[in-house]
């Protein structure tokens, strides 16, 4: 299993309605992606973070799934133009020793396959972790 979580902030002064319509869209990834098990989307609670939500995955198939569903690319687009800072990680149980670099390269694929969603990343102030784009 890969649990896929990612922690965010957002910029000030965003409005509250599109803040929510953008949790509600990471919800729906949760309710409409097949290759989704289980998610939780809500604040982040004890940490630098104000937002967070993780999706259980069962592979790397799935996984791929997930990242190029257009509900999930729907919430990007959305949600992050209200985002600051943003981190992702992925705990996985998988024996693989090499599952960190197979993560990071369906993550690289993506953005290589959508340039729109490599420039709204490149918008944000901070991004870190398992989905950040390698530097230009």
């Amino acid at each position: 299993m890969i649990y896929h979580t990612v922690r965010m902030t957002l910029r000030p002064g965003m409005p509250s309605d599109k803040v929510e319509e953008a949790l509600e869209s990471l919800r729906n990834q949760g309710r409409v992606i097949p290759s989704v098990v289980s998610y939780v989307v809500g604040p982040d609670i004890g940490g630098e973070y104000e937002w967070g939500a993780t999706y259980v995955i069962e592979d790397l198939d799935g996984y791929w799934t997930y990242l190029k569903h257009p509900a999930h690319r729907h919430t990007d687009e959305i949600g992050l133009p209200l985002v600051d800072k943003f981190v992702s990680f992925d705990v996985t149980d998988d024996a693989d020793p090499r599952i960190a670099e197979k993560i990071a390269a369906l993550h690289q694929r993506r953005y290589q396959e959508d340039p729109d969603l490599a420039k709204l990343v490149s918008d944000l102030n901070s991004y870190a972790g398992s989905s950040a784009p390698e530097p230009a």
